[in-house]
């Protein structure tokens, strides 16, 4: 009888990490504690809930490194990919999801496959036997938390993570707003113009930056610090580091041109991205903060366009948790301490849905192999996934770990030959090593 993986955590790793397992034949009892237990940030008790953005991020495979991270994903068979290609959303170049029916598909993949059992109760301590992958994510629960400390003796790292808000569509002005992604991206009218664009003049930049500066934030808890992650810094965050710091980020006008008035270039753009099929909702990209809710209102109704807007959601705020993993794992995920045990996901050190998802499929992969009496080493260094669990194994340095998306920067140089390559042929040479590595991994599996 071939032996039970149990895994922790529903989430984007999780639900992976079961569905590798599962295809691979090994039985698998999937523990998630919602919702019984509840977390800052989720609303449902339904798995792979997407709780920030609902976008997978670029979905080209052949210069972006988190599109080549799809492409690999999808090769391997991923669950997660295969819902959220399924759920797609136009958005330009990248990959958004509606994201309910995406949760509700993913839950009914899972719990419908004959290997594959749903506990609906909180795992609190760490196990001291059998095979096991911790997938909790940023939102680990108090008691499991305290376990993974006493076990690897050193302080959790931790961050914060905004959520942006949610706009209700049809109270957007259509006269102030228009509908384009930036530099036309995609191959569809529907890709093309996937975004509601706000525009604002020098004035109207600089008040908004004023408001922002100004509005009442949330105050963390007494003695708890935490550093941002770079990647998902809320707006006020970015506005103290300099005044013209979001209109070269999140507001960047290039790309764009006013609908209403082409003579104009605006001097910053708000951007809105669909949030779900029906085009009701629209989520305001990059906007993630920690203002109060007031303030929130306040200030977001200064945008051009956006000044009747009405919100389905407002942002908000919470405490990620990620381990030391390059001092606390070995290459194969698994804790040194306890080698039965794997960990997975954001909870790694890898920052993003696809990046979690990914960790999850590489540790259901290996935890299956190992059960089955097989060795599975990762994927080459040359691969996204190779490049991002060689990362956080080791590759990083443990001092200054903090979490990480996939990015070209974490593979091994290209060789350049006959001179100095452009950007658009270097990237385009990582994908296609990638994808012949990859592709010979998956191949020794066989």
């Amino acid at each position: 009888m071939v032996e039970t993986l149990h895994i922790v955590g529903g989430g984007m790793a999780g639900s992976e990490a079961a569905w590798q397992a599962a295809s691979l034949g090994v039985p698998v009892t999937l523990h998630e504690m919602r919702p019984k237990v509840g977390t800052f940030a989720h609303r449902t008790g339904m798995l792979a809930e997407m709780v920030c953005s609902n976008s997978f991020r670029s979905d080209d495979d052949e210069r972006n490194a988190v599109g080549l991270l799809h492409w690999e994903m999808r090769a391997a068979g991923g669950l997660i990919m295969e819902m959220a290609d399924h759920h797609r959303l136009p958005a330009g170049g990248a990959l958004a999801v509606d994201r309910d029916p995406f949760a509700e598909s993913v839950t009914g993949r899972l719990r419908d496959h004959p290997l594959i059992t749903v506990s609906e109760e909180e795992v609190a301590e760490l196990p001291s036997s059998g095979k096991w992958i911790i997938a909790t994510g940023p939102l680990t629960s108090g008691r499991l938390a305290e376990a993974i400390r006493a076990e690897t003796g050193a302080e959790a790292l931790a961050f914060f993570d905004a959520i942006a808000p949610i706009v209700y569509a049809e109270s957007v002005d259509m006269s102030v707003a228009w509908m384009q992604s930036r530099y036309d991206k995609g191959e569809t009218e529907d890709e093309r113009t996937a975004y509601m664009n706000c525009p604002m003049s020098r004035d109207q930049y600089e008040a908004f930056i004023d408001a922002l500066l100004a509005a009442d934030k949330t105050e963390f808890h007494e003695g708890e610090t935490a550093s941002y992650f770079d990647g998902c810094l809320p707006i006020e965050v970015m506005a103290e580091r300099g005044r013209e710091t979001l209109r070269f980020g999140p507001m960047k006008p290039v790309g764009l041109t006013n609908a209403h008035r082409p003579e104009v270039k605006p001097y910053a753009v708000v951007q809105l991205r669909r949030d779900n099929a029906l085009g009701t909702l629209y989520n305001i990209v990059g906007f993630q903060t920690k203002m109060k809710y007031g303030a929130q209102t306040d200030v977001f109704k200064r945008i051009p366009g956006l000044e009747n807007a009405r919100f389905a959601r407002l942002g908000g705020i919470h405490r990620n948790t990620f381990i030391n993993s390059p001092t606390l794992l070995d290459a194969r995920m698994r804790l040194k301490s306890r080698p039965h045990i794997r960990f997975a996901g954001q909870i790694t050190g890898v920052e993003g849905y696809v990046e979690s998802a990914a960790m999850g499929l590489l540790a259901g992969r290996m935890a299956a192999a190992e059960i089955l009496g097989r060795d599975l080493p990762p994927p080459a260094p040359d691969t996204a996934m190779g490049a991002l669990v060689t990362h956080i194994t080791g590759g990083a340095e443990a001092k200054t770990f903090q979490p990480m998306n996939v990015n070209f920067g974490l593979f091994p140089p290209i060789e350049a030959k006959g001179g100095r390559r452009g950007r658009k042929d270097r990237y385009k040479a990582y994908t296609d090593r990638a994808k012949t590595a990859f592709r010979n991994w998956l191949d020794g599996q066989d």
